[in-house]
């Protein structure tokens, strides 16, 4: 039989040295005598080969989540959870991935969303040996793993950029496992630490930035989060941009009195997208004959998820936000706009379609992809009300499949800023407050040196420092500072 035409496989060239080579074996067994194999057995457990030939981050990113046991929190086939490279879209959509590829910085904000802890350096931010120091420090360790970002030309490979997970080091030899995912291409290989480094030391024409590396470890907290920055839209780095640049230059150029005007001169004019900047994480499970109990981990997370608003509402930033919405409310075309998508029965359908993009794997066509779209109340107990969303959607051919999102609910008395169930007020998430409240915190403090005005400046940086926080909000409110960082660093921005 004639072979089709295409390519198979390509011949790994010096100075890799291929894992199952002789050499290869013997390099394995001289570095697992000298302990700086312990993390490869994780790995190699749940490596995979990328699903298409962009998805070297996401395929990586799943290996080392997987590595990690981080539970994904949403089903992968049937009733498993498990991370494979076509879930993890949540920084970037995978047609765009496809077409572009992913950057170093969309895989580090995929990796924090996906419940990892990262800690990112690009090259210019390191150096050859602190860069081989976690090298070795992960490779005699199950607990964390290194992720790097390459450039294939410098190790005599084809290709430009990549991204693979380092499986081992070998201390006097100086050679780290690259565990390529690109298997259908090159085989797991070792190669100098010095080539690899040279490799990382380039720089991502996309972005003009350089590349690196991640120590990407297991989150020491409960697996839930409330907020995440979403940049799967296309208006994601003008609003990062005007945030994180324009409003300190706006400030300066304002003689503002009080906390209400520099309210006002933050969000009198932000970029249209500004409403879907940070976005909401909802639990998504499908129907299974009309079960409407929560299993105890549900339960858990929903009632963390409670918690964390209750923080949020507690704080004094969320009440001056709740009086200085109050007062612009019915004379401010940007702030109506923040709210008209704050009607039940919108919410419930935007919820069902992201529910029925989870579920099918793909972006279910047409403005009414749920129908029989239905909103209850459930008293999971006393003190942890849950909200759930129930629709159905067509899955591909005719049939037909349910799928429920749950959402907390936060008790709290009728204002201007509560959802209207059929003329009653409900204090569901998220509303206004909640996001612009949770949006300045995550801004860097820098941000409000700027003002003019020294008592004021004063007092802004009282109302808006989170080192007051209780711990499950400032952990949210750090997260989304360190999602806004590494996308603006990613955007060519200053990183300070």
């Amino acid at each position: 039989m004639a072979a089709s035409a295409g390519l198979y496989r390509r011949t790994l060239p010096p100075p890799s040295i291929e894992f199952a080579s002789p050499e290869g074996k013997q390099i394995f067994t001289e570095a697992l005598r000298n302990g700086t194999m312990e993390g490869f057995f994780k790995l190699i457990s749940y490596y995979q080969t990328q699903s298409d030939p962009a998805f070297c981050g996401l395929a990586t990113l799943s290996v080392v989540l997987n590595a990690l046991a981080i539970d994904p929190g949403r089903k992968w086939k049937g009733p498993w959870r498990w991370f494979d490279d076509s879930m993890l879209d949540c920084c970037e959509p995978l047609d765009k991935i496809k077409s572009q590829g992913i950057t170093f910085g969309k895989v580090e904000c995929l990796a924090r969303c996906n419940g990892a802890k990262v800690e990112a350096f690009r090259s210019d931010q390191s150096n050859i040996d602190d860069f081989r120091n976690r090298v070795i420090s992960c490779s005699s360790s199950e607990d964390c793993h290194v992720i790097v970002s390459y450039q294939r030309t410098q190790l005599n490979q084809t290709g430009i950029g990549h991204f693979s997970p380092l499986g081992g080091y070998h201390a006097e030899r100086d050679m780290a496992l690259i565990l390529d995912v690109a298997r259908f291409k090159y085989p797991p290989h070792w190669v100098p630490v010095t080539f690899l480094w040279n490799a990382l030391n380039t720089i991502d024409q996309e972005t003009g930035q350089h590349r690196g590396y991640m120590i990407i470890s297991k989150l020491n907290r409960a697996p839930s989060i409330l907020y995440t920055v979403s940049c799967r839209h296309e208006g994601w780095s003008s609003v990062a941009k005007y945030l994180t640049e324009d409003v300190p230059l706006l400030l300066k150029s304002e003689d503002l009195k009080d906390i209400q005007e520099v309210f006002s001169v933050v969000f009198k004019s932000p970029p249209s997208e500004l409403r879907e900047f940070i976005t909401w994480i909802a639990e998504v499970r499908r129907q299974e004959d009309g079960n409407l109990t929560l299993s105890e981990e549900e339960k858990g997370r929903l009632a963390i998820k409670a918690d964390v608003l209750e923080q949020i509402r507690s704080t004094a930033l969320f009440k001056h936000v709740t009086r200085w919405l109050d007062s612009e409310r019915s004379c401010c075309d940007t702030i109506a706009s923040f709210g008209e998508k704050d009607k039940l029965s919108a919410l419930a359908a935007r919820v069902c379609c992201q529910g029925a993009d989870l579920l099918s794997g793909c972006r279910v066509s047409g403005a009414k992809c749920c129908s029989q779209i239905d909103v209850k109340h459930l008293n999971v107990d006393s003190e942890n009300p849950v909200t759930l969303f129930s629709g159905t959607f067509t899955t591909g051919g005719s049939s037909e499949q349910g799928v429920d999102m749950l959402v907390p609910l936060c008790q709290r008395k009728p204002n201007s800023l509560c959802l209207c169930n059929e003329g009653q007020c409900i204090g569901m998430h998220p509303s206004t407050a909640d996001v612009l409240t949770v949006l300045l915190f995550a801004l860097p403090l820098h941000t409000w040196s700027s003002i003019k005005e020294e008592k004021l400046r004063v007092e802004a940086a009282s109302l808006l420092t989170t080192k007051d926080l209780l711990p499950l909000l400032s952990e949210e409110v750090l997260f989304l500072r360190e999602q806004l960082h590494s996308l603006m660093t990613d955007n060519g921005a200053p990183s300070n």
